[in-house]
């Protein structure tokens, strides 16, 4: 790591390091946005049920009505719903999938304008929801400055894909949520020292415990998220020693859905409040209040279960087995004492039900922390060990480290290339 440091001071990574200026510009532009309020819509409000995913995403900007309200939110809708119709849902999505780069720049030109659409829709009904009583034009104005809040984020995200370090949308949702942690920790110093009714001495070590369990999680997240199983591959008319004595592996992810199981389940048990509390009807807020929102007992079970449902739905929907069977069939590759075709996809299926299982627990016990917290302890909401928010920081910064660590990798060999000229 430290080595990788150095390398980027070093002459042959100026390039690279104006990329990184220019993604840490975006980035400040995006903090920035999300602190400015939408002047005629200055409301805040504080409950926010399914939606505190999104207000995490955008640095806290939708809970203040600011001109980021939503963030990227509307692009990762589009982007799963472009996923599924892929799956063999609308014939012309897959036909686009299996055009290799060509096809894929469709599908991203489509995601983003479906992104927003989608936009527009959800703006204009948090407006619409949250800003009870306003006349039909402060409603249409909010809707189309929040609308093309989004749209110059994804422009902006496409730009730090093209002139930064890449994954734009991904590190604009990382800005958001370390933009909204520091609170976490203002709000747990608040809790156990300043405010606490016991001793110093105490809140001083239930504070550094909070701080260690805090960096024990990340550590956690960043094992699982490493964590692989590698299924052996060997090829037709190909030799170990002929390459080097380098053996070929399928990886499969533990935690191959990522964090999308967790959005999903969030979403589906907190709809019915929304629904209800449009409707107004107090005996079927009280019903859902007690039975189906994650907060509750039974909203909890429920909850788990569909993370679990939802972790296998989307890792079988981003690695096929049937898929990856023929991929290997048609490459001459196989897996060592199994055949080809049915059995190797059997064999991959099962592989990665078990996998999923230890990884979906992993993303309960994540996800699971802030509510039995919340409900056990005393300590203001704004105070949570865990949540899905770490998961996407730490997936999103090792992802972003192993780029930049492989564009100062082949600078060097160009570097060293160019010297033994």
């Amino acid at each position: 790591m430290f080595q990788a440091i150095s390398q980027l001071f070093s002459k042959n990574s100026k390039d690279l390091r104006k990329r990184i200026y220019f993604t840490l510009f975006c980035l400040g532009i995006f903090c920035l946005g999300t602190t400015i309020t939408i002047p005629w819509a200055s409301v805040v409000y504080e409950e926010l049920g399914f939606l505190e995913i999104f207000n995490l995403m955008s640095g806290g900007g939708l809970q203040s009505f600011s001109i980021f309200a939503l963030g990227v939110s509307p692009y990762i809708t589009a982007s799963i719903i472009t996923q599924i119709l892929q799956m063999d849902i609308i014939p012309y999505f897959k036909e686009l999938k299996e055009q290799g780069y060509t096809g894929r720049q469709k599908i991203n030109k489509i995601t983003r304008y479906l992104g927003i659409i989608i936009g527009f829709l959800q703006a204009y009904m948090l407006t619409v929801f949250y800003m009870k009583g306003a006349d039909t034009m402060m409603v249409l104005k909010t809707t189309l400055v929040m609308t093309a809040g989004t749209a110059f984020l994804l422009w902006m995200g496409d730009q730090i894909t093209q002139k930064g370090i890449g994954n734009g949308q991904s590190l604009l949702i990382m800005a958001g949520i370390i933009q909204s942690m520091p609170n976490v920790f203002k709000g747990a110093f608040s809790a156990f020292i300043t405010e606490a009714t016991f001793s110093n001495i105490l809140g001083g070590i239930l504070f550094a415990v909070f701080i260690l369990s805090y960096i024990l999680i990340i550590v956690g997240i960043i094992w699982v998220t490493l964590a692989e199983r590698r299924i052996p591959i060997q090829y037709a008319n190909r030799t170990t020693s002929a390459y080097g004595a380098q053996q070929n592996y399928l990886p499969i992810k533990i935690n191959a859905a990522g964090v999308m199981p967790v959005i999903f389940a969030s979403i589906l048990t907190t709809i019915p409040a929304t629904v209800v509390g449009l409707i107004g009807n107090q005996a079927a807020i009280d019903f859902v209040n007690n039975y189906i929102v994650y907060t509750s007992p039974t909203g909890f079970i429920l909850y788990v279960i569909l993370i679990f449902f939802f972790g296998y739905f989307y890792t079988f929907l981003s690695m096929n087995p049937e898929e990856m069977s023929k991929n290997l069939n048609e490459r001459g590759g196989y897996i060592p004492g199994v055949r080809p075709g049915k059995d190797t996809s059997d064999y991959i299926s099962k592989s990665l039900s078990k996998l999923t299982v230890v990884g979906s627990t992993f993303l309960v016990i994540l996800a699971g922390l802030p509510v039995l917290i919340a409900n056990f302890t005393s300590l203001p909401s704004s105070v949570t060990i865990g949540g899905t928010g770490i998961l996407i920081v730490v997936g999103v910064a090792i992802e972003t480290y192993k780029q930049i660590e492989s564009s100062l990798i082949s600078r060097s060999y160009a570097a060293k290339r160019k010297r033994l000229k």
